[in-house]
């Protein structure tokens, strides 16, 4: 078991040398983004069924989508963070229509299909180039793009 942590942590370590920041925010929020896509049909289930869907993954997958937008939320909430004002607000704005929404999902309010579809737009974000830097290797210096806002 050792051994198997060992070669874990040694993963972890060359994908944090070989990936940005941003690249693993988009990594980790893709992953999310198709847990949650593949419980929309919440959206449309009767109340017996939305019951059945959360207690079949839907719940985790929204505790793990809000765990990733609390941290962002922290980590936007950090004076050394580079990003502009603007662009933090706007972002600290999704983390906490994000966290309503989730609320929502859970207390059948709601469905998931708007958070998969935030999600994805902050995905598109992750992933545009900025005409000064289109390679992929100064990726690590590229602020995230700015983001429509729904909701």
């Amino acid at each position: 078991m050792k051994a198997e942590r060992m070669s874990i942590a040694a993963y972890k370590s060359t994908i944090r040398q070989s990936e940005s920041p941003r690249q693993i925010e988009r990594r980790i929020l893709s992953r999310l983004t198709g847990t949650l896509e593949a419980h929309v049909g919440y959206d449309t289930a009767t109340s017996f069924e939305r019951v059945q869907i959360l207690s079949n993954g839907l719940r985790a997958a929204l505790a793990e989508n809000q765990t990733f937008w609390n941290e962002l939320k922290y980590d936007l909430a950090q004076p050394e963070n580079g990003l502009s004002p603007d662009l933090r607000a706007g972002l600290l704005s999704i983390a906490l229509w994000i966290d309503r929404q989730t609320s929502a999902v859970m207390g059948g309010q709601a469905g998931v299909r708007a958070l998969a579809d935030i999600n994805r737009s902050i995905i598109t974000g992750l992933s545009a180039s900025r005409p000064d830097q289109p390679s992929a290797e100064t990726d690590a210096a590229r602020p995230l793009q700015t983001v429509p806002q729904e909701g």
